[in-house]
């Protein structure tokens, strides 16, 4: 084969790869609008916030099980079988939405400084880690379902554990009812984990 033609042949394989890394598993196109997480309680513009060290609260991307590894929204049935919700797809992650939506909360309801784990240098203050264990949609009640397990590291050797969870119910298993839904009830566990933790 001559240069040229191998040129050619290693383009066209390049293409082809790129078109793959842009559909879903299974040959699916992007939907034409992606889910994101809007806060309820969003903080106020230009808001200035002041606190030592221990005082702040550093919140830190949950952990998720691999069926949430995905931009794609999970559909349980029967507690053991998953699909995923037709024509819905996240920007993110929803681990790092989630963070983001707790972090907003929580700065915004406790008047806390919240921190990313990126922004500490020697003390994080109370550490809020922890897994998103559920975050989709449950066939069977027709309900979307939000479950935290949190984990609060108030100091060096005090931990505190609480499972968060809310339900909403949906009409149908859609992308324009399952979305605000998730949304809601990720504001509703938001809006708990930030009474957990205190002003």
């Amino acid at each position: 084969m001559s240069n040229s033609k191998a040129s050619i042949a290693l383009c066209l394989a390049a293409a082809l790869s790129l078109s793959g890394c842009l559909n879903l598993g299974g040959g699916a196109k992007v939907p034409p609008t992606l889910m994101r997480l809007s806060p309820a309680s969003p903080l106020a513009p230009q808001t200035d916030r002041t606190a030592t060290a221990s005082q702040a609260v550093t919140v830190v991307v949950p952990t998720v099980p691999q069926e949430l590894a995905t931009l794609r929204v999970p559909v349980t049935r029967g507690g053991i079988s998953i699909a995923y919700l037709k024509d819905a797809q996240w920007v993110e992650q929803p681990n790092a939405l989630f963070a983001r939506l707790l972090s907003e909360t929580i700065a915004s309801t406790t008047g806390r400084v919240v921190l990313d784990p990126r922004q500490f240098s020697l003390d994080p203050g109370v550490r809020l880690t922890g897994q998103l264990q559920a975050f989709g949609l449950d066939a069977d009640t027709m309900e979307v379902v939000a479950r935290y397990d949190a984990a609060l590291a108030r100091g060096a050797d005090s931990v505190e554990t609480h499972r968060f969870e809310a339900r909403i119910k949906v009409p149908a298993a859609e992308p324009s009812a399952v979305s605000p839904a998730l949304n809601q009830a990720a504001n509703q566990v938001a809006a708990d984990v930030s009474r957990w933790i205190g002003s």
